[in-house]
């Protein structure tokens, strides 16, 4: 199973789209991963509650799914390095055959709040 996440999706979309996610926009990246603005909802809040409670453990996973739409997946923590979590979204929209992978980086500014960074 794969996810990925939203502001970390964001990011995600950006960093794993590489120069290609950086002339669209995130709304037609995420349009054509084929999930819906509410599935990119659902992402997000798991992601932000993964975050939530402090820094997550590499390894750490939170599945999520969207019953409306049938998208599901799950986000994973594949690393921790100083003030920064990079996380790996698996993602499966509705309908797919196969999941795909999205990576994002979240890091902790100034005054402890999580930022979606590229």
């Amino acid at each position: 199973m794969k996810a990925w996440i939203s502001p970390l999706i964001a990011a995600a979309l950006l960093i794993g789209a590489s120069s290609l996610a950086q002339a669209k926009s995130l709304s037609r990246i995420i349009a054509e991963m084929g999930l819906s603005p509410e599935d990119y909802s659902v992402v997000n809040d798991t992601t932000n509650a993964m975050l939530a409670d402090g820094t997550p453990q590499v390894g750490t996973e939170r599945t999520w799914s969207n019953s409306d739409t049938g998208s599901k997946g799950t986000v994973r923590v594949r690393e921790v390095r100083d003030n920064c979590v990079h996380l790996q979204h698996f993602i499966v929209p509705a309908g797919a055959d196969q999941s795909r992978e999205v990576r994002t980086r979240n890091c902790r500014d100034a005054n402890g709040n999580w930022v979606l960074t590229p």
